[in-house]
């Protein structure tokens, strides 16, 4: 039942289940999270809000790359986490946000700690991501990304060569039962949500490879757990695969979609970080690391 909670339903994880479900019902009669559940069943869940997170403006520098009254575009740095959340109330870029543009908390007064977060990118990925300034505009981006019909594109530095020089990874994600942080690539059933990421061998050297990414849904982890499903798990990657101590070589290149008020798409890019191009030229031309 726990699985089928953090999952399925999705309410909040299975380590969370323990400390704020209150109580369960399978069928009209109590249970615990242990128990099974089958098609068909009727569950009931009772359960605690999460602790409420006091919003600060924090004065933190922002790479603003394009803003106007509705959004804003900005390079996240890798480290910084989007909003805040258990481990992390502050330093994130929500709370730079509410400094930079002091109408977004009023603009947003029912969100407790996404205000104007319309998509997210992981702690360590770098790159664009696009904000809202107002409901309206946070619904009209809203509804691209989940119609699709936003045109996304990482580069990243994997350990390994992947099958072809160009190809499609798709797979259903869930979360790993026996590790809470980790996803896992299924490749059918009923468990988890379907992923779909294309991608384009740009360069090889030393057994690693730069990559192009365009990933055509918007699954947590879903690059990273993709590649290394694929054997070529991204360069600092720990938590899949990567034994190499190196800050993750993952960054959001590239945002396509249509801006409030507009029928024409625009396109935001960030440059590649230094760090990428410092750890490709430690590589030897003819050994891996």
């Amino acid at each position: 039942m726990d699985s089928y909670i953090a999952d399925t339903l999705g309410l909040f994880s299975r380590s969370q289940a323990r400390k704020r479900v209150v109580r369960l019902l399978l069928n009209g009669r109590p249970a615990k999270l242990s128990r099974r559940v089958a098609p068909g069943d009727l569950l009931r869940v009772e359960y605690r809000d999460a602790p409420t997170v006091e919003l600060l403006p924090e004065p933190i520098a922002l790479t603003v790359i394009y803003e106007d009254a509705q959004v804003v575009v900005v390079d996240k740095p890798a480290g910084m986490v989007v909003h805040p959340a258990a481990g992390n109330p502050s330093g994130t870029l929500v709370n730079a946000l509410l400094y930079h543009c002091a109408r977004l908390s009023g603009e947003f007064p029912l969100e407790a700690v996404r205000p104007g977060v319309v998509h997210r990118l992981d702690k360590d990925t770098s790159g664009v991501i696009i904000t809202a300034k107002t409901i309206e505009s946070r619904e009209f981006l809203a509804r691209q990304f989940r119609l699709r019909s936003v045109g996304k594109q990482y580069i990243a530095i994997v350990q390994g060569e992947p099958p072809a020089q160009v190809g499609r990874i798709e797979s259903r994600l869930a979360r790993d039962r026996r590790h809470r942080k980790r996803f896992r690539s299924l490749a059918s059933g009923i468990q988890g949500k379907q992923a779909v990421t294309l991608y384009r061998v740009l360069r090889r050297k030393a057994g690693h490879c730069l990559l192009s990414l365009r990933p055509r849904t918007g699954r947590t982890h879903q690059l990273r757990v993709h590649l290394s499903a694929l054997g070529c798990p991204i360069v600092g990657d720990a938590l899949y695969g990567s034994r190499v101590r190196e800050a993750l070589m993952l960054h959001a290149y590239r945002l396509r979609l249509r801006l409030p008020g507009s029928s024409e798409a625009v396109t935001f890019r960030s440059p590649l970080p230094g760090r990428f191009a410092a750890y490709w030229r430690t590589l030897e031309p003819h050994s891996a690391r």
